[in-house]
């Protein structure tokens, strides 16, 4: 109990309310009656492809986000190159400005339709949070403590994996939680460029007036999103070094 009660709130609060609406939407589900194309949608064999590759499109933009961005916002942090620091995230920014479906087509003249071109478009919508939170989170440590461990004897690589990374951590991966449940919300709107996700339910919902599938298909985001933000607070949690909160 005291355990539970050292917990952040979120933590355990947020599976609550996935759990409420993930049972409300199966009572709902199996209390209502659907046409043939909202039975073949919501079929679980097609809706499993479907979460799958929704899925597979928000962990691989994650995956390329980070590795891009992470270093990216380190590398800006450095006296070198810190000059470069402001160009850098206008230009993150115009990609985060940009309306998500008008950056897709724009993506799609150039590399055609299809997962390739989803990935891209998704990944520059999403470098902004990850590259200024890991620049905001490294500006934060007390540069009193950096001079503390170069007085020690550290190398500035040493001090920057052991001292500046564990206590950016925190900010770095609350960036990191912010930029998935935009991936998990904009990859939705990759069914408008040929690549599978819970979109095709939405986007079929709307053309068919199909509002339950529509819902349906506005429900299972939500509840991947919630989940995805809940996954990433734990190994926020559990990343972040103990007495920094």
């Amino acid at each position: 109990m005291n355990r539970l009660r050292r917990l952040p709130m979120d933590v355990w609060f947020e599976p609550l309310i996935i759990l409420v609406i993930g049972v409300g939407y199966l009572i709902w589900y199996r209390s209502t009656t659907f046409t043939p194309t909202e039975k073949a949608s919501l079929a679980w064999s097609n809706l499993q492809t479907t979460i799958l590759a929704h899925v597979k499109l928000t962990v691989v933009a994650t995956v390329i986000v980070v590795v891009v961005a992470i270093p990216l916002g380190i590398a800006l942090t450095r006296p070198a190159l810190k000059r470069f620091e402001p160009l850098a995230v206008n230009i993150a920014n115009i990609g985060q400005a940009a309306p998500a479906v008008g950056l897709l087509v724009l993506f799609t003249f150039w590399l055609g339709t299809g997962f390739r071109t989803a990935i891209v478009g998704l990944v520059v919508y999403a470098v902004l949070p990850i590259l200024q939170n890991t620049i905001v989170g490294l500006r934060q440590v007390d540069q009193r403590t950096i001079e503390a461990s170069r007085g020690i004897g550290f190398s500035a690589a040493r001090t920057l994996v052991q001292v500046e990374l564990p206590l950016a951590v925190p900010v770095i991966l609350n960036g990191v939680r912010t930029a998935l449940v935009i991936l998990v919300g904009t990859a939705t709107l990759s069914t408008f460029i040929g690549a599978t996700s819970l979109g095709t339910l939405i986007t079929t919902g709307v053309t068919l007036f199909l509002p339950k599938l529509l819902v349906s298909g506005a429900i299972l985001v939500g509840l991947l999103a919630l989940l995805i933000d809940w996954l990433g607070r734990l190994v926020e949690l559990a990343a972040t070094p103990r007495g920094i909160s």
